[in-house]
């Protein structure tokens, strides 16, 4: 709160002075009740609810700044009411006339204090008090609880104006000499019970007086702080801000501040000071009282709050709210001077593996140790921040020539490209690194960090492990792919996909039983579209699971309608990402309903997955398999060959096909090693109970070959491409009608 906001009311400036250190009234001291209700003109209405709205309870705290200034240490009693009387606000000797805690009145009544025979009196009070633009006044015997005799007061009341709360000046009727006693006497008790630190120093900032609570807060004993300057117990920056404001309190300007003190064991104290000047008769300057609360924890809380808001927890890095003020101030800077500034955008290659190999554990440790190592990479003059995940940032400012940044790029690939040593494991990763500059690449910083992502992607795409410069290019295949996702969230609602299907012939019998679902994309622009020209925008944009959901339905509706037209359970394959694998169980479920209200019969559905889910944590894989076999669904091993442990993966999961990938089917011939491996593979398949697929059979070599090798079924251009359903029933009927037409012969 700055020092316009704090400054005292005109006219209050005698009522904030209201004890020296032998705890008298000050001199020249008039005090006037009717001053006190009229402490606050013009400030905002106070709102009094149950549920304080935001701007409500900015004016309640601002409010309660000026209530600690001005009226804390009054020695009448003074409260700030809701309309109902509740006590909103009270001072110390109010809240020691009522004998309840002032920082907790927890909702109390202040009529509830009335005795019951002048309630009357006390209510009609009241209700003048709010419909009344002046003062109201009135005699009642106020009383803490059954027993107690009571007191008579004098109570001084006027609304706050908004009709929603007023203020209360509390005095006991009593003569003034004994009032006077009775005032001293309390205050004494009060400021040496106070919970809150009092602090008075003469007009050279010299202690003159503290309160046992204040020597507490630092660690001394009050021999010890007495006659001591103020600025003895501060931090440098502390004294820095105590001298600018010395001006301000010879001027009888009521302040707050916060400042930290240094406790006598050598710990910090953060204290909010809310300083009142004191002056004599004759207006002259004889030093200030303050009121101190400590508020160490809050300050912790507070730093604690804004540390987690801008820094990783994990790696302790900046996080991504502090990285783009910075870049931001960064490429204020090197435009000002003329240089040119390099960010650097490093993903993580593999580190997905090691995290689902090793744990979570163990990823957040390589992750650590990931950031120390690009952290020796650059300077100290540079930002290095962690965005998330596996992504990490760094900003070289003040660069002179490309080099510089070439070299930087090559050391943190280097770094990274060691092994990291996780417990008794190994893990092994690679970065792939996109850079872009500033000003040559772009003029804000969210696209400078738009395009270094950008290169980023296209180091990735050109094999990982290397570092790739922003270009032209890249950004006009982003802008592609993000056209695409928006054509993508439209194509689904648009009816724009189709599934095609191609027939999986059975090598014994050379009868059509079993179709793969393949999704099209009818384009309006660009026409009919296969899955590699989109399904890895719409597994990068999380699409894939709706338009996986989709899929599986249809491929359902279509066995379902196969089954009642040719007679048969025509089983059809259904491919899931990756993506979808690792997504919401609930769609299993969904999918569980879906077949249960087609009444489809079992194994009328086969989920085809590839071998790089195998690799992710076993319970999960077993959980999601366990649930495709609740649902009368097979599953097949589809691409077997290309990816990593794939013998030990088969042993522990329950599957029911394996489909040879078409890179070991189009090298078969009579002599090649393609045979060879297409053998074994048959061979060890069949030991294991599961069924072989050969995938992309072109030839009727190939075909004689895998019939020769053993092998079950085969799918490919040697039968046929990919078709409309309405084809592929066209060609099963014929198929069936010529071997009826054969077996009739």
């Amino acid at each position: 709160m700055d020092e316009e906001q704090q400054a005292a009311p005109d006219g209050l400036r005698p009522a904030a002075a209201y004890a020296g250190p032998n705890l008298e009234p000050a001199p020249g001291l008039d005090l006037d009740p009717y001053a006190l209700l009229e402490a606050s003109p013009g400030q905002p209405p106070l709102v009094v609810t149950d549920a304080l709205a935001g701007a409500a309870r900015f004016y309640l705290e601002r409010e309660q700044g000026y209530f600690n200034d001005i009226y804390l240490l009054a020695p009448v009693g003074y409260f700030v009411l809701a309309l109902d009387t509740t006590v909103l606000l009270m001072n110390l000797v109010g809240a020691d006339l009522l004998g309840i805690p002032r920082a907790n009145p927890q909702r109390q009544r202040l009529r509830g204090f009335i005795a019951q025979r002048f309630l009357p009196d006390f209510d009609a009070f009241v209700s003048a008090a709010l419909n009344s633009r002046e003062p109201q006044r009135c005699q009642v015997q106020m009383t803490r609880g059954r027993g107690d005799r009571g007191f008579p007061v004098t109570l001084l009341a006027s609304g706050s104006g908004d009709g929603q709360s007023f203020r209360v000046v509390l005095e006991l009727a009593e003569g003034k000499l004994a009032a006077l006693e009775r005032s001293e006497e309390r205050f004494r008790r009060i400021v040496h019970n106070a919970e809150e630190g009092i602090w008075e120093v003469d007009a050279a900032a010299r202690t003159s007086f503290v309160n046992p609570k204040m020597a507490l807060m630092l660690g001394y004993t009050i021999e010890e702080m007495l006659e001591q300057p103020l600025q003895h117990f501060m931090d440098e920056e502390g004294r820095t801000l105590f001298e600018r404001n010395i001006a301000s309190r010879l001027q009888g300007v009521a302040e707050r501040h916060d400042f930290k003190f240094r406790r006598k064991s050598g710990e910090e104290l953060w204290a909010s000071l809310s300083t009142n000047p004191i002056f004599d008769g004759d207006g002259a300057y004889l030093g200030a009282l303050a009121l101190v609360t400590d508020i160490t924890a809050q300050r912790q809380s507070s730093e604690e709050v804004w540390r987690q808001a801008n820094f990783d927890a994990l790696t302790g890095l900046p996080n991504r709210h502090m990285f783009q003020d910075r870049l931001g101030q960064e490429m204020k800077k090197a435009k000002r001077d003329n240089m040119f500034l390099a960010l650097l955008f490093i993903d993580l290659d593999q580190f997905k593996e090691v995290n689902d190999r090793l744990g979570h554990a163990m990823g957040d440790r390589l992750l650590a140790e990931a950031a120390g190592r690009i952290a020796a990479c650059v300077r100290a003059s540079d930002t290095l921040a962690r965005l998330g995940g596996d992504e990490f940032v760094v900003i070289l400012p003040g660069l002179e020539h490309a080099a510089s940044v070439e070299r930087v790029a090559q050391n943190i690939i280097a770094a990274l490209n060691q092994p990291f040593q996780l417990a008794r494991e190994q893990g092994r990763v690679s970065a792939s690194v996109g850079i872009a500059l500033f000003p040559s690449d772009a003029a804000e910083p969210a696209d400078l960090l738009s395009h270094a992502d950008q290169a980023m992607y296209a180091a990735k795409s050109a094999g990982r492990n290397r570092y790739c410069y922003f270009t032209a290019d890249m950004q006009a295949a982003a802008q592609q792919r993000l056209r695409l996702s928006g054509d993508l969230r439209r194509a689904l609602g648009a009816g724009e996909f189709q599934l095609y299907y191609q027939p999986i012939v059975n090598l014994h019998t050379g009868r059509i039983e079993r179709a793969e679902a393949l999704l099209r994309w009818h384009h309006p622009q660009r026409g009919l579209l296969n899955p590699p020209e989109f399904i890895g925008n719409a597994e990068a944009s999380g699409l894939i699971v709706e338009i996986g959901d989709w899929v599986f339905r249809q491929a359902a509706d279509q066995a379902q309608a196969w089954q009642r037209e040719l007679g048969w359970p025509l089983q059809i394959s259904v491919n899931q990402s990756p993506v979808q694998f690792r997504g919401d169980p609930g769609f299993c479920q969904g999918w569980l309903d879906y077949v249960n209200q087609l009444q489809l019969a079992p194994r009328s559905i086969v989920i085809e997955i590839t071998e790089s889910i195998l690799t992710e944590a076993a319970s999960a894989v077993l959980e999601r398999l366990r649930q495709f076999r609740a649902m009368g669904l097979q599953v097949a091993l589809d691409d077997f060959g290309t990816g990593h442990g794939s013998l030990a993966h088969l042993k522990q999961f329950e599957l029911d096909y394996l489909k040879i990938d078409r890179s070991f089917v189009q090298g078969l011939s009579g002599d090649s090693g393609g045979l060879a491996l297409c053998e074994a593979i048959i061979v060890m398949a069949h030991k294991l109970g599961l069924q072989v697929v050969a995938e992309g059979v072109e030839s009727e070599v190939q075909l004689a070959l895998l019939q020769a090798a053993g092998c079950d079924y085969a799918q490919g251009f040697v039968y046929a491409h990919a078709m409309p359903p309405d084809e592929l029933a066209a060609m099963i009927q014929r198929e069936a009608a010529n071997d009826g037409a054969s077996q009739a012969v």
